[in-house]
């Protein structure tokens, strides 16, 4: 297989090339097909409009979103009134007219929860001074002193119900950590997309009519591109031609000069065969004679009665005969006599020839199509009337101004408004921060002292050691105790101010706002103040509602179907492009083009391949030769052979028979190189010739057929092809710069009615705007609050719990004796077997 790669090649786009040019020949190949001229580029136009685009927000999905979903469901149920539209009204426009009652009728929910955390302001600071000054006076909170039989069930209770308030004060530090960080890291961020949102929304419909003056100018876009392809439409058209056909007829071409190849690759292999062969077969008489002398000799020598360890050699010497017999390979000499001359042709420059004519009828073409040139470029020349009034002609926008001063206001004072806001967050944080340590140190007292209290219980065998970590932890559980009396003031002012704050953001903003009540209450005339309507503001039409805005620019419209304007402006009037194609159709006529001096395949070439059809290449029996080649030339190694007699001649008695023998071994290592050598040369250079043709002949004579039927085809349709090529481009060139038009029109209509005008930024920006309030800042903020607040109330059993509990872990002076003790049983206690008093 040493030779093949050089034919695999050929053959292989040879094959490729016929199949092409069948699939090619079908009737219809070009009917409608405009894929080789390619339809219209895509045109790149200059945005008139800005990118006004206000990408949605939105607040990722987390492991908080539950506890949110509960914070909204107390504050629904806090706050149960609907939105009271009356009273928001007379806020509005008439503050001195707000009843105080009203206020707290509707605010009834947060006046209990005032109610609730006020009696918690007083009570218990005022248990714990209460407290303070009992312990003082040593009359409570003091060690338990009689040991009794409920005692250990007691205390048992006791410390269980303390572990169980301070994994839920626990649980409740931990997300108040987690939504007051979360409160803090989203108020930048917010800040920051407050000003985005206003600065979107100031060039929502600012400088529209410079806009579509603009839209109007692009029309040199497609016109000098047409402009531009006619300059080259000739040749273009020429050289379309000349693509269509290309590989066709470069495929053919590709094949003949494969074919070629391959014909002349076989043709050297065939005669390089021929001549090995005989050469193998001169050789082979002279080394049959050569070592039958020797073989003949060695066995006289190895048979001598003096001979010592000679029966192995002997038997080697026995296989000294040929192996490979080449008189019984089949002749190649008719083959060879059939293809004398070949290849008669050069078809490297054949091929050559045969492009340079193919190639040369993108110029005939354009001679054809000079005068069309000229007459379309004065038709494209000119500019449709339409479009030099479209910016005039589009309705007055008196509102931009006036919106975007407005919005320009908005933004320059909200931001010092904003900085002060993110001033007194950091405040809120840090506060929360130290309060949600204050519980978290709470957590840590409990749980420390309860460690303590109960390892002083299970050791029994040390008494002070007993007593010392039994105060310890009743003294640890004090002092959490303790900072629950002395933090639960600050902690409730934090959490119902805070409460007061995100609840009504919740309850009577995001709820009304998410429910669409709140666009309700704007769109109803008499809400709002003549300075506050955003219909004025916006410039929308009187009888154009707020909602109805709102909901059809969160689905995507653009102004230009909210404040209705295809009623007053007919923009496809504006757009009108058929007087181009009219023009243009009338002058693609009358086209010809000559293919008669495109030969393909010369007649020496054809002559060639056909002394191939009738060669008999393939049926040469090429496995007959294989069968010799895998035989060696020697059946027995002749080196090796010789090795062995030089070893045997040393080991001998006789010295004149081991001279013998050594000069025998000379001489087969002679015959080797002589002799052996070569023939194997000339085997290997055999065994490259056979296998080549072995694996191109069988194909080759049925590819020379084929590619010759497709050769006298191809010369007979070529001229009937370029004519229905020619007829079929010019469409596609008529088409392909309509489509140009076709782009601007697309363009002027999307830009006019979707981007130039496009109100995405309102309610994309009403939609950000609850995102930012709501979701990204009122939900952590009531979430921080609702947690802190669980912490703050859940302090008041782990005090009672604290203070209960400390009382079982101080030493018991008087103790019962029992054989059965609850206490003992209960925390695996060794049994008291006398009392201390």
């Amino acid at each position: 297989m040493a030779g093949s790669p050089g034919l695999l090649v050929p053959l292989l786009g040879l094959g490729l090339g016929l199949a092409l040019m069948l699939a090619l020949s079908l009737p219809g190949a070009w009917a409608v097909d405009c894929g080789s001229f390619g339809p219209a580029a895509h045109l790149t136009f200059t945005p008139a409009a800005r990118n006004r685009w206000l990408a949605p927000r939105l607040r990722t999905p987390g492991p908080l979103d539950h506890l949110y979903g509960t914070v909204r469901r107390f504050l629904s149920t806090v706050q149960l009134n609907p939105f009271p539209a009356e009273l928001v009204r007379a806020l509005l426009n008439e503050p001195a007219s707000v009843k105080v009652d009203e206020v707290v009728r509707y605010e009834a929910g947060y006046v209990v929860c005032a109610v609730i955390a006020s009696l918690y302001l007083l009570v218990v600071p005022t248990a714990g001074l209460c407290f303070c000054c009992c312990r003082g006076h040593r009359r409570c909170g003091g060690p338990v002193k009689t040991e009794y039989k409920e005692m250990a069930c007691e205390r048992g209770t006791l410390m269980t119900f303390l572990l169980l308030t301070t994994l839920v004060l626990l649980i409740g530090v931990v997300c108040a950590f987690v939504t007051n960080q979360r409160v803090h890291e989203q108020m930048g961020p917010s800040a920051q997309a407050v000003h985005e949102t206003l600065l979107s929304l100031r060039g929502l419909v600012s400088d529209i009519p410079q806009e579509l003056q603009a839209v109007a100018q692009q029309f040199s876009v497609p016109q000098n591109r047409v402009l531009k392809d006619l300059d080259g439409v000739a040749m273009s058209i020429g050289s379309t031609i000349h693509t269509q056909l290309r590989s066709t007829v470069y495929e053919m071409l590709a094949s003949l000069l494969s074919l070629g190849q391959a014909l002349q690759v076989s043709v050297d292999h065939l005669r390089a065969l021929n001549a090995t062969l005989m050469e193998l077969r001169e050789g082979q008489q002279d080394l049959d004679q050569a070592i039958s002398v020797h073989r003949e000799r060695l066995r006289d020598l190895l048979q001598e009665p003096g001979c010592q360890g000679c029966e192995e050699t002997l038997s080697q010497a026995h296989g000294l005969e040929l192996g490979a017999d080449f008189g019984q390979v089949p002749h190649v000499d008719d083959v060879l006599h059939r293809l004398e001359g070949v290849p008669e042709a050069n078809f490297y420059s054949m091929v050559q020839e045969e492009n340079s004519t193919f190639n040369a009828l993108p110029y005939l073409a354009s001679l054809q199509l000079a005068d069309v040139v000229e007459e379309l470029k004065k038709a494209v020349a000119q500019e449709p009337r339409g479009l030099k009034t479209v910016a005039e002609a589009f309705p007055s926008w008196e509102a931009a101004s006036r919106w975007s001063q407005a919005l320009e206001k908005v933004e320059n004072s909200s931001r010092p408004y904003l900085k002060e806001v993110q001033r007194y967050e950091k405040y809120r944080w840090i506060v929360g921060c130290v309060l949600c340590s204050v519980v978290l140190l709470v957590v840590v007292c409990n749980l420390v002292g309860l460690n303590l209290g109960i390892w002083g219980l299970s050791s029994r065998q040390d008494r002070s050691h007993l007593e010392a970590k039994g105060r310890a932890g009743a003294r640890i559980l004090m002092v959490g105790a303790g900072l629950s009396f002395l933090f639960a003031a600050p902690l409730i002012i934090l959490v119902f101010s805070t409460f007061l704050v995100g609840g009504n953001v919740q309850t009577l903003v995001c709820r009304s706002w998410e429910s669409g009540e709140l666009y309700e209450f704007v769109d109803t005339p008499g809400n709002v103040p003549s300075s506050m309507n955003l219909s004025h503001l916006l410039g929308l039409k009187k009888n154009i509602s707020i909602l109805l805005a709102y909901q059809q620019c969160r689905k995507g419209a653009a102004l230009w179907k909210v404040l209705q304007l295809n009623d007053s402006y007919d923009l496809e009037t504006y757009l009108d492009m058929n007087q181009y194609k009219a023009n243009m159709e009338q002058e693609f006529q009358n086209l010809k083009v000559d293919m008669e001096s495109l030969d393909l395949l010369s007649p020496a070439g054809r002559r060639d391949l056909e002394a191939l059809q009738r060669s008999g290449l393939g049926n040469v029996h090429y496995p007959g030769f294989l069968i010799q080649i895998r035989k060696p030339v020697v059946n027995t190694s002749v080196e090796k052979v010789a090795n062995d007699l030089e070893e045997l001649a040393h080991s001998q008695d006789n010295s004149m028979l081991g001279k013998q023998l050594q000069e025998e071994a000379q001489g087969l290592r002679n015959l080797y190189q002589e002799k052996v050598l070569p023939q194997q040369s000339l085997v290997a250079k055999l065994n490259i010739s056979v296998r080549a043709l072995a694996f191109s002949a069988p194909n080759l004579q049925l590819e020379a057929s084929g590619v010759l039927d497709r050769v006298t085809h191809l010369k007979g349709e070529l001229p009937a092809w370029a004519t229905r090529i020619l007829r079929n481009e010019s469409e596609c060139f008529l088409i392909r710069e309509m489509g140009y038009f076709s782009q601007y029109v697309d363009w002027v209509r999307d830009e006019v009615t979707q981007r130039i005008a496009t109100c995405q930024p309102l309610s994309g920006a009403l939609d950000n705007g609850r995102v930012i309030l709501c979701d990204m800042m009122a939900d952590p903020w009531n979430a921080f609050w609702f947690c802190l607040a669980w912490c703050t109330f859940f302090l008041v059993p782990s005090i009672i719990f604290a203070i209960k509990t400390s009382k079982y872990f101080h030493p018991i002076w008087k103790r019962l004796s029992s054989s059965s003790s609850e206490e003992t049983q209960l925390f695996h206690i060794p049994r008291v077997t006398s009392l201390k008093l």
